[in-house]
């Protein structure tokens, strides 16, 4: 059965994703309830296939890239669901499908398999560590969909013209509280991550330690500048957009390099 569990949730994200495309060209979108339900549905599919695989693993389930990736989409729906109920009912969650379905596609169509369902031994903070930071990871991809809301709402407000998309977005300040929001959260995950790491005393790979590094530096002083108000939403908003397109397309090239070979 679990076989059919990651083509079930990918089926259901596009649906999802769709039915917004859909809508927006017909100018019908209507963005609600049934997208959360869908989303819910989705999510439940992915925590089933995490929790057989973490259980053939007697692990949390990371143990290649493909695995990452699930995670990743996994932790993406699921901050989306514990945010407010004024978020999931927008169009956020045609965003979220959107980009979730982007990477389940990537993790099964791309050359890369699922590692041997072989039990390993590892450190439960050393688990916790890595489980946490793809969590945070979630939160920054949900900062960088806010932000992309955030810049087409305001495009057309300086525009003074409401599109389709107009009255389905949330206000362009409450986007950008959000989008603040959903950074600090991460980032607050994100350190408290390294602080596991630590704890754990296990071995630093030098690759996975510096990029971690670059991006929590990052999302730092996006927020130090912001606190200060020495930065414009419009720029939190960008920034957390180009800060987390660029650390999922280094993905694939920080696991390959930091795999034993």
């Amino acid at each position: 059965m679990n076989g059919y569990l990651l083509p079930a949730a990918t089926f259901v994200f596009l649906v999802v994703f769709g039915r917004a495309l859909y809508g927006l060209g017909a100018g019908s979108l209507r963005p609600g309830r049934l997208t959360l339900i869908s989303m819910t549905l989705g999510f439940g599919l992915l925590t089933a296939d995490l929790w057989i695989r973490g259980q053939a693993l007697r692990g949390c389930p990371l143990n290649s890239l493909f695995d990452v990736l699930i995670f990743l989409s996994w932790s993406v729906v699921l901050i989306y669901l514990l945010i407010g109920p004024a978020y999931r009912l927008s169009l956020l969650g045609s965003f979220t499908s959107g980009l979730v379905l982007i990477v389940l596609l990537a993790a099964q169509l791309l050359p890369i398999r699922r590692a041997p369902a072989e039990p390993v031994s590892r450190d439960a903070w050393v688990e916790f560590h890595a489980a946490l930071s793809l969590v945070a990871y979630g939160a920054f991809a949900l900062a960088g969909l806010a932000g992309f809301m955030y810049l087409l709402q305001d495009r057309q407000l300086k525009q003074r013209k409401a599109g389709k998309l107009f009255y389905n977005l949330p206000p362009v300040t409450d986007l950008a509280v959000a989008n603040a929001r959903l950074v600090w959260l991460g980032f607050g995950l994100l350190t408290i991550s390294f602080a596991a790491g630590i704890i754990s005393g296990m071995p630093v790979n030098t690759v996975k330690f510096w990029t971690s590094l670059v991006i929590w530096f990052v999302y730092a002083g996006v927020l130090a500048l912001r606190q200060f108000r020495s930065l414009a939403p419009r720029r939190v908003a960008v920034l957390s957009m180009a800060v987390f397109a660029a650390a999922l397309l280094a993905l694939p090239a920080i696991q390959y390099l930091s795999s034993p070979r």
